[in-house]
């Protein structure tokens, strides 16, 4: 029980018009750690309900490790309606079980075991669950191999100012997209300078290892003191793109652990995380060629 690499946050189903689907991005980024050989753990909350005992049915069919606690709430769902241009609207219920992850003896065991995690600021929106992540993220270990990941996630208005200080202040990597980027600026008081220097001023502020920016299309950028690595978007047939952003942070973290450079690492978390946009949902099966 060495060197694990832990996504903690919400556990949820996505009630779409066609069904329900498994979501949360804890999950999806364990998922992908460990079919890249690594151990892994999600760590987050469900109801003592049949939405939750299904959420477990499907993480052990996965072989998914996972600290599950049970708690009187309901299981998350999202219910996700299309408006009559298609575009999905989501309504994320609240005062569920991922909201109220509690902080238990063996969650600070598996802290001490962990060498990686990466957290939210959506499962933050409960003072339950913040209070554990924070709790969790002191408990671990530091040093240079060492990655506390806070995948910024922004959703609704399920965030405030102090919660993201907060977790860049705990964080020792950034991950954010341009539209985030564009909000926590305007939110910090620094709206008209330009992404690049946006992201200068919060790697330095915050004395983070590395910031990753994704950009959709345009490619994606990671930050290191004094560097910048860049790769292009490939182009690709689009399934969906439902966890590929989550497949991103969990191959260039798990890269980084296996010894690769950041470049190296870099490249091959925007090829996976291209093809799992060629698949239909957030946990498709990676070719063999990935997995070595």
């Amino acid at each position: 029980m060495k060197n694990i690499i832990v996504g903690i946050g919400e556990a949820l189903w996505d009630v779409l018009p066609e069904g329900k689907k498994i979501g949360g991005a804890p999950a999806n980024f364990a998922y992908h750690v460990s079919q890249l050989g690594l151990e892994s753990c999600v760590v987050s909350a469900v109801g003592d309900d049949k939405l939750g005992l299904e959420i477990l049915d499907n993480f052990n069919e996965k072989k998914l490790n996972h600290l599950i606690h049970k708690v009187p709430y309901p299981t998350g769902t999202v219910q996700v309606e299309l408006d009559e241009n298609g575009i999905p609207c989501y309504d994320i219920k609240e005062n569920v079980a991922w909201d109220n992850i509690p902080f238990t003896q063996e969650l600070k065991d598996l802290a001490h075991n962990t060498c990686a995690v990466c957290f939210g600021s959506l499962a933050q929106r409960n003072v339950v669950s913040r209070n554990t992540i924070l709790h969790f993220l002191d408990e671990m270990p530091d040093g240079d191999n060492k990655y506390k990941v806070f995948d910024i996630n922004l959703r609704q208005g399920f965030y405030t100012k102090e919660i993201l200080c907060q977790s860049m202040e705990k964080c020792n990597v950034l991950k954010i997209n341009d539209e985030e980027l564009i909000t926590v600026s305007r939110l910090f008081g620094y709206p008209g300078i330009d992404l690049q220097d946006k992201c200068w001023i919060l790697l330095a502020k915050y004395d983070l290892k590395m910031l990753i920016l994704t950009c959709g299309v345009n490619g994606s950028y990671v930050f290191t003191p004094g560097h910048i690595s860049f790769v292009e978007t490939p182009k690709v047939n689009v399934a969906d793109t439902v966890g590929a952003g989550d497949s991103f942070t969990a191959t260039f973290i798990a890269s980084l652990l296996k010894g690769m450079t950041i470049s190296e690492a870099h490249k091959l978390a925007v090829e996976i995380s291209a093809y799992v946009c060629t698949q239909n949902g957030a946990m498709p099966v990676l070719p063999d060629c990935y997995k070595r």
